[in-house]
């Protein structure tokens, strides 16, 4: 069986999947609509290494600027493609409901690519700078919505967890490449232009796979439905089942698709976009969840982790790395760490432990290494200070502040990372699902477009300082613990009937009190089903033998 060895390492359950549908067919989408996680990962990850090499100062002309100056234009070229992403992601399920799922990958790529080509070719026009890097947020942008949900469309129910975390993983995957791109050419290359223009062309490099791959890849089976193409459908989804259209399986499945489109579309029938919008922003349940999920977006954020990927390498040196070459190879490990950590956590902790108890535990780990790294730069001189000399002591407490980087990156694999995207999957009704996951990702991205274009600025001798930037996230993560842990209610191993009676309850008592309550549900909804299912039993043989009653 085709990716069975897999499924046994992680434990799977297949119950219920033919062994067919494990096929190479079903794996190639996964793996090109589960890459598109890298061009998060992958900008993250190089733009500041890129930013600090002397030649692409050269290039655009701001080596002479002063420190504030340089800091307020590091800000914005960083920071430019999550402003990119912000329409991105609002234009992202137009485009899938219009162009379909793979059409929509295409355009995004090709945007992509056009972005960043500008960028690299700007001749030290820095207006093409700017323009490049939001063209490219744009598809970027695209991405973290088309992705999500053509996994979710295409992968089997016994594996959707499995297949989503193939996105996930890709950003990490794409921030580990970044950061070895960057190493790799800061140790191996001259300060020439092509010590920056090549490690950025890793985007062009992940848009082109991307690209080709879809000329193989097959249409969602849900948007073709939605669009009238039944037979496609059938067709599709059989190759994607690896079994012929007529197996009972194929057929049941595409039922099941059909239930649902039509069930959702009889629930909006007649109330236009007009009406959707009203039953988000004025039924008091919908409104909190937007409320939840979008806030946990600006925490996640402002508690320092996205902060940290993009801008390690000035971080790194601020904590006591000595050198250009060692903070990039510090944050190449960093990268190391962080995917690692990633794959570990979505693949055997985010389920076990339960969501709301590893997102705790990731934000507790998050704030231990927060105020670490704030009091060891506040007892010890050491930042923005080329000519302190560390005693042993300090010495080793700037290796414990190193460490903290790191532990900083699991805390956030565990914590803000996952918990941001499981809650905008996870709590909303289908038939608001996809534009409320729309509106939450452009917060997603206008959080870290602030945080991005803030953090240079705050680093400042004459703003917060750099210990005063960790207490800060401190501060936040201690907030966000709080609230999550009164707020945020636990949706792991809940039936969606469930999630959503939760929101029937008071705002306040959702999350202390909602896992009882869900729980007191499905037990109940299951002796409900169980004695409706024993009825039905009764009455059939009843009917059997007392056929002139029947």
């Amino acid at each position: 069986m085709a990716g069975g060895a897999a499924l046994n390492v992680f434990r799977t359950s297949t119950a219920g999947l033919p062994k067919e549908a494990l096929n190479r067919k079903l794996w190639l989408s996964v793996l090109v609509f589960g890459l598109m996680g890298a061009a998060r990962g992958v900008d993250e990850g190089l733009i500041t290494g890129v930013f600090n090499s002397d030649a692409f100062k050269r290039q655009v002309g701001i080596e002479d600027l002063n420190d504030a100056e340089l800091a307020d234009v590091k800000g914005n070229v960083s920071s430019m493609v999550q402003l990119g992403s912000i329409p991105g992601a609002l234009l992202a399920f137009f485009a899938c409901d219009y162009l379909g799922r793979v059409w929509a990958t295409r355009q995004l790529c090709v945007l992509w690519i056009v972005g960043i080509a500008i960028f690299m070719g700007n001749n030290g026009n820095m207006a093409l700078v700017y323009f490049g890097r939001f063209l490219a947020g744009i598809g970027i942008g695209e991405t973290v919505v088309v992705g999500p949900v053509y996994l979710s469309e295409i992968a089997p129910a016994q594996i959707r967890g499995l297949c989503t975390c193939a996105f996930t993983g890709s950003v990490y995957l794409g921030i580990l490449i970044a950061y070895f791109a960057n190493y790799g050419t800061e140790l191996h290359l001259n300060d020439t232009k092509a010590r920056w223009l090549l490690p950025t062309s890793v985007h062009l490099m992940f848009a082109s796979i991307i690209l080709i791959a879809t000329l193989f890849a097959l249409e969602s089976p849900r948007h073709l439905i939605a669009k009238g193409k039944r037979h496609q459908a059938l067709e599709t989804l059989a190759k994607l089942c690896g079994l012929p259209p007529t197996d009972p399986f194929v057929i049941d499945e595409l039922a099941g698709i059909e239930i649902s489109f039509h069930e959702e579309k009889e629930a909006t029938a007649g109330a236009g976009k007009l009406g959707i919008l009203r039953e988000i922003f004025l039924i008091r349940r919908n409104s909190y969840r937007l409320f939840l999920t979008n806030l946990a977006q600006l925490m996640a954020c402002w508690s320092g982790g996205s902060a940290i990927t993009v801008y390690a390498p000035d971080l790194f040196a601020i904590v006591g790395v000595v050198g250009q070459e060692q903070s990039l190879l510090s944050t190449a490990i960093f990268g190391v760490v962080k995917f690692v950590s990633s794959v570990i956590c979505a693949l055997f902790l985010i389920d076990g432990l339960g969501r709301k108890r590893a997102l705790i535990i990731g934000i507790t780990l998050q704030t231990i290494a927060m105020f670490y790294i704030a009091i060891f730069l506040n007892v010890v001189p050491i930042a923005n200070n080329p000519d302190f000399e560390a005693s042993a002591s300090q010495n080793k407490a700037s290796t414990g502040a190193i460490t903290m980087i790191y532990i900083s990156g699991v805390g956030w694999a565990l914590g803000w990372n996952s918990g941001q995207y499981l809650l905008s999957s996870e709590l909303f009704p289908l038939r608001i699902r996809a534009i409320c996951s729309s509106i939450t990702m452009a917060m997603h991205f206008i959080g870290q477009y602030t945080v991005n274009k803030a953090l240079p600025s705050m680093l400042l001798e004459n703003a917060l300082k750099p210990q005063g930037t960790f207490y800060f996230y401190g501060i936040i993560s201690i907030i966000g613990a709080v609230w999550v842990w009164l707020c945020v209610p636990e949706a792991a191993g809940r039936s969606l009937e469930s999630i959503d009676r939760l929101f029937d309850l008071p705002w306040y008592k959702i999350g202390l009190h909602g896992r009882r309550f869900a729980e007191d549900y499905d037990r109940e909804h299951f002796e409900e089903h169980a004695m409706a299912k024993e009825k039905q039993g009764a009455e059939i043989t009843h009917e059997e033998t007392h056929p002139e009653k029947a």
